[in-house]
This record gives C-alpha cells, structure tokens and sequence, in this order.
C-alpha cells in the first residue's frame, strides 16, 4: 500500500471530533484503496441517485425504524 501524508488536528481539548486534511492526489488514492472507483460503486450510486429523485427514499431516524 502507498504511504501518504495526512494532517490531522483536533480542534479542542476533550472534543470527540478531529479535522483531517488531504490534498487531491491522497484524497484519490484513499478512494481507490476503499474501492470508490470501482464501476459497480459507480453504478450503484446512480441506481441510489434514480431512487431518490423518484422518491423512493425513506428518511428513518434511528436503526431500529429498520425491523
């Protein structure tokens, strides 16, 4: 796997939360590590885009509104 640079910086003390930064090219590389340019991903996203325009999209508040 290739290695790359990242800053990651948490704003306060305490805090569950961190700022990540990436530049574009380690931004891509992250994405092609997790599969995001995998033409199925692809697919699937405008299959999802398709529903939701068509509204077929349910909002649900808590896992739990699943069963």
């Amino acid at each position: 796997m290739a290695s790359m640079i990242l800053k990651i910086r948490f704003p306060k003390a305490r805090v569950q939360k961190l700022n990540i930064e990436l530049d574009k090219f380690a931004f891509e590389r992250l994405a092609a590590s997790f599969g995001f340019f995998n033409p199925e991903f692809i697919k699937s996203i405008h299959r999802a885009e398709k529903d939701y325009t068509a509204g077929r999209v349910t909002k649900i508040r808590s896992l739990r509104d699943l069963k």
